[in-house]
């Protein structure tokens, strides 16, 4: 459990990590063509973005001619079309999670505006690509592809128009005002829908030319609500609105638009049928952006992920030439060269960012690896089961339910050595898609909510720590790294595509399913099998926390409270929510391991990598053990009050026994598992002294890479 290494005895970090590291860490190292649009997407984000910012774009809520350069910047970097396949005018073949994730991070690390508005273009094609017919999805991502050297301003954009007027912003999506009805229907001919939508805070409708709109049935001829493609040659009312008056993300463009249109029932998002005279769409809008927000969350919390990462190389550099310019502060004097880390403090609670950054980052990059491994498998699902005639979501659960004993068989196979498990049922299970596609749904179900939580949430406010850390300096304009914008446009990322609680009532839904537990087992096993070959990275104190979550949720789905009360039911949000809050650090810093491992063992394959590896391996190794000990003791915290807190106050215990009955035996394995999590700290403050004192030593740039 120890990290007894002194920090003279091991190598660390020379220089920042670089793109070779990362290719390694978040693993693709073997993609050159993702190499490259990271690359691109770079040279935006740290060229024309930050020249925008520089110049202060930032200070108008209108789109204008400065900021209408992003749109050229992201065509001519290929941004603009990383999201389509190649028959549709894209250059990346496959899934794109791993795509999108690391081109929002590329641009959030200078601007979560500019990176907001490149993804938005996207999350109005998202409902298409996840739900729309074959034929909605080659017609509109194709014309969404720009020409080389062809006009910006031919190229389709869209906006995807969900949120309505209702009291406040962007706090609701199950209700819609918009309203879709039949306007026209004549015997033999295509249904004509008259669409009335107002829309609010919706993102690329300063120039988008179409919208994917979400409205609800005012017509008895059409069943549920749907999803609706709206155009600006549609007869009728495509008003953008006016600019919303955000105090954060000024790169994008936000309006509050109006729709009052006339469409062709074939824009209906998935398509439909027709019984009895009545239109059914085939998806409801509560059916698509389930399966769109499932994916796009992901890369928000990695928007904030990327802040907390750029934020490391400005305060280094501020806290070094702090006191550089006073008179009596001379080169080459401890005060001239250290500036602010002479002192611990500063330099410990900048390892705090970092790992901060590094969890999130760890977490978000894995769920969207997640992803592109579940979206082939989504498919096959979705055909099998249109084979079989199984269409609603309940027939699906049902039929999944079926399929549970399978998947935890295949969960207990995968956990043995290949050596002596049952090679012949190992190898159908694997090779069965729907049971592969239940497994790594059942994650995904749990991941993507919990990066888009915790990263947001938790990562807002260690980005406060951050902008703290600059003094001053931190609030003002032309802070190196634009650390107060990044502070302030964090609060929004919060927000977007569901606020906290939304992210936490889907985890309190999925993180008890049967087969993600399993997993969760498999996992608190794995890390104790690292923590005797690697010790030094923390993985027995998360094993630890992990285990004592577990027991928590099990003593809270069958416990009561003092009155009597069921403690874990789904509108018991004091209980499940704190309990999704735990799991979250949890995850995060299991990925984060997991990202050490991969460098370690990978790192030699790379030249460029092998030369500072061990270096590189023993720091992130430092972070991940600050991290981890972190989050087991957040998580200990968290269900210490749960398990003890609904407990009645029998009396003060003063110092004879206990107030609320901890030590009952139903609670003493409580008791204990706390025990070990806490004794298992060893040697995280060890880590923590060594990454502070590396801090001291990397080497970084003259100067930003970008403007100020």
């Amino acid at each position: 459990m120890a990290q007894n290494s002194a920090p003279s005895a091991r190598e660390t970090l020379k220089t920042l990590p670089g793109d070779d590291v990362r290719q390694v860490m978040w693993r693709f190292q073997d993609r050159y063509d993702i190499q490259m649009l990271v690359q691109s997407t770079r040279g935006v984000a740290r060229g024309v973005v930050a020249r925008l910012v520089a110049e202060g774009a930032r200070n108008s809520h209108d789109w204008t001619e400065q900021k209408n350069q992003l749109l050229k910047a992201y065509d001519d970097a290929g941004i603009t079309t990383c999201f389509m396949d190649p028959h549709q005018g894209g250059f990346i073949e496959g899934p794109k999670n791993l795509v999108l994730a690391l081109v929002a991070l590329e641009l959030a690390w200078v601007d979560a505006g500019a990176a907001t508005g490149s993804l938005a273009g996207n999350l109005a094609l998202s409902p298409i690509h996840e739900r729309g017919t074959k034929e909605q999805r080659d017609y509109y991502m194709s014309r969404c592809v720009p020409t080389p050297g062809g006009d910006p301003a031919k190229v389709w954009r869209g906006a995807f128009s969900l949120t309505e007027p209702l009291p406040y912003v962007g706090v609701e999506t199950g209700l819609l005002c918009g309203k879709v009805r039949v306007s026209d229907w004549k015997d033999g001919q295509e249904p004509m829908l008259h669409v009335d939508k107002r829309a609010r805070f919706i993102t690329n409708m300063g120039f988008a030319n179409f919208s994917t709109v979400a409205v609800e049935s005012a017509d008895p001829r059409i069943k549920s609500s749907c999803m609706v493609i709206v155009e600006n040659t549609d007869p009728g009312v495509f008003d953008r609105g006016a600019p919303t008056h955000k105090m954060v993300h000024q790169l994008s463009s936000t309006h509050d638009p109006v729709f009052n249109m006339t469409v062709p029932a074939s824009r209906i998002i998935g398509g439909y049928t027709v019984k009895d005279g009545v239109i059914i769409p085939n998806y409801s809008h509560g059916e698509i952006i389930e399966a769109v927000f499932r994916r796009t969350r992901v890369t928000v919390g990695i928007m904030t992920a990327a802040k907390l990462l750029s934020a490391v190389e400005p305060v280094i550099r501020y806290q070094r030439t702090r006191f550089r310019g006073a008179a009596s502060v001379n080169p080459g004097t401890p005060r001239f060269d250290l500036g602010l880390q002479q002192k611990e403090d500063c330099l410990q609670r900048l390892v705090d960012v970092w790992a901060t950054g590094e969890a999130a980052s760890s977490l978000g990059m894995a769920t969207a690896r997640l992803f592109d491994q579940l979206d082939p498998l989504e498919k096959v699902k979705d055909a099998k089961f249109a084979e079989q005639g199984i269409t609603s979501g309940m027939a699906q659960m049902k039929a999944f339910r079926a399929l549970s004993k399978q998947a935890l068989e295949f969960i207990a196979l995968d956990a043995q050595p290949a050596a002596t498990r049952d090679a012949a049922r190992y190898e159908a299970l694997k090779a069965d898609p729907l049971v592969q596609y239940l497994v790594l749904d059942a994650q995904a179900n749990v991941l993507c909510p919990a990066t888009k939580l915790w990263n947001t949430g938790h990562g807002a406010t260690v980005m406060r720590e951050a902008v703290a850390l600059m003094g001053g300096y931190g609030i003002t304009e032309d802070c190196p790294g634009f650390l107060g914008h990044k502070w302030m446009d964090a609060q929004l990322e919060a927000t977007y595509e569901g606020p906290e609680a939304v992210q936490r009532r889907q985890i309190s839904m999925t993180m008890a399913s049967e087969v993600f537990l399993a997993c969760f087992r498999v996992w608190i096993d794995e890390l104790r099998a690292i923590a005797v070959r690697k010790p030094e990275l923390g993985a027995c104190t998360l094993a630890n926390g992990m285990e004592l979550w577990l027991w928590s949720l099990g003593h809270l789905q069958t416990a009561k409270d003092a009155t009597g009360a069921k403690l874990f039911s789904s509108n018991r949000h004091g209980v499940v929510f704190p309990l999704c809050d735990a799991l979250c650090w949890l995850l995060a810093s299991r990925h984060q391991i997991l990202d050490v491992l991969e460098l370690e063992e990978k790192g030699k394959d790379s030249a460029t990598v092998a030369e500072g590896l061990a270096g590189y391996v023993n720091f992130f190794s430092d972070l991940a053990a600050v991290q981890a000990a972190s989050a087991a003791g957040e998580a200990a915290r968290i269900c210490a009050e749960l398990v003890y807190g609904f407990n009645a106050v029998e009396s003060c215990c003063g110092d004879t026994g206990c107030c609320g009955g901890a030590g009952a035996p139903a609670l003493e394995a409580f008791a204990k598992l706390r025990l070990k999590v806490d004794a298992c700290l060893a040697g995280s403050r060890l880590a923590k002294d060594r990454a502070a004192e590396a801090l001291v030593q990397v080497m970084i740039p003259e100067a930003l890479d970008y403007p100020v």
